[in-house]
């Protein structure tokens, strides 16, 4: 027992190390080469001005030629169904070394509603997600997984609940949750993957995020006043980022909704197993260390 206790502080103690040591600058709200669409000589609109549209759908997309077809297709079906809602897609690809920007590029002379921010080099789903929401035109900016592992249909219902809130919370986040699933995934997963969730989950109730069961779902729907608020304060650019978005938005009292959706285990994950869950336990010590020392600060007013 006495070993445990010796092993668990010592291993505490390294990602406190590590959080310390580790540098984590802010990316600046313009980059340098990221300030055009593929193919628009145009810049780049901004989250501080007015929306233009109804809706944006931001997906981040590394490497993802093979999957991000059926995506496109399924979200551009599903959005053109409703005449009523105007929308753009926003794709940013990711520093992919693929064709992924060429695939988007293709539906964008079908359809110019979809468009495709190409960064240069890799930096993670984080600051992808970031830079898609930041050139967002919509009232209402959604980010969605590329995978497809949430059929789209199910936007519908998160798009609902914000609809029927947004009245009395004009700053308000609604993101998908499978929290109703997790007794199904525990049992098709391995004992120490199941082992390592846990020990997530755990870590994020204690150190982060109180509200939220399920912090990791892709797909998050917020109102442009709450992402106007949250964005230029974020700081993690990979895995991690949706728990200091959420830690930013309790401490900034914003209202946040889960809603249950219908969700698959898709093959192709981006994530390394052990290594990123190792990644991610160290930035959630992170995000509690810096700001609870003052490192990173919230500004309440904007």
């Amino acid at each position: 027992m006495i070993e445990y206790v010796v092993f668990g502080t010592i291993g505490v103690g390294v990602l406190i190390l590590a959080a310390l040591v580790t540098s984590f600058p802010r990316e600046p709200d313009n980059v340098r080469h990221e300030k055009t669409f593929l193919n628009e000589n145009k810049p780049i609109p901004s989250y501080k001005d007015a929306a233009e549209v109804d809706l944006t759908v931001v997906i981040p997309a590394y490497n993802e030629q093979e999957r991000l077809p059926s995506m496109l297709e399924e979200c551009v079906e599903c959005l053109a169904t409703s005449k009523k809602q105007t929308y753009e897609i926003i794709v940013v690809d990711d520093g992919s070394k693929d064709g992924t920007s060429k695939v988007v590029e293709k539906f964008s002379i079908e359809n110019k509603n979809v468009k495709c921010l190409k960064l240069v080099r890799n930096r993670g789903k984080g600051h992808a997600v970031k830079m898609g929401m930041m050139a967002a035109r919509g009232s209402k900016i959604f980010f969605a997984d590329a995978d497809r592992a949430m059929p789209f249909t199910e936007f519908q219902k998160i798009n609902k609940v914000l609809q029927d809130c947004v009245d009395e919370h004009p700053e308000l986040i609604v993101v998908g949750s499978r929290a109703h699933l997790e007794k199904e995934s525990i049992a098709q997963r391995s004992l120490f993957r199941t082992i390592l969730m846990k020990g997530f989950h755990l870590l994020v109730q204690i150190f982060c995020v109180r509200t939220v069961k399920d912090t990791q779902c892709g797909y998050k729907l917020f109102t442009r006043s709450a992402a106007q608020r949250i964005l230029p304060q974020l700081h993690l650019q990979r895995w991690a980022f949706d728990v200091e978005l959420l830690f930013i938005a309790e401490r900034l009292s914003i209202p946040i909704k889960e809603v249950a959706i219908k969700w698959d285990e898709i093959d192709g994950s981006k994530m390394t197993p052990v290594f990123s869950w190792i990644e991610m336990g160290r930035d959630l010590v992170l995000i509690w260390l810096r700001y609870f020392i003052g490192y990173w600060r919230i500004q309440h007013s904007q």
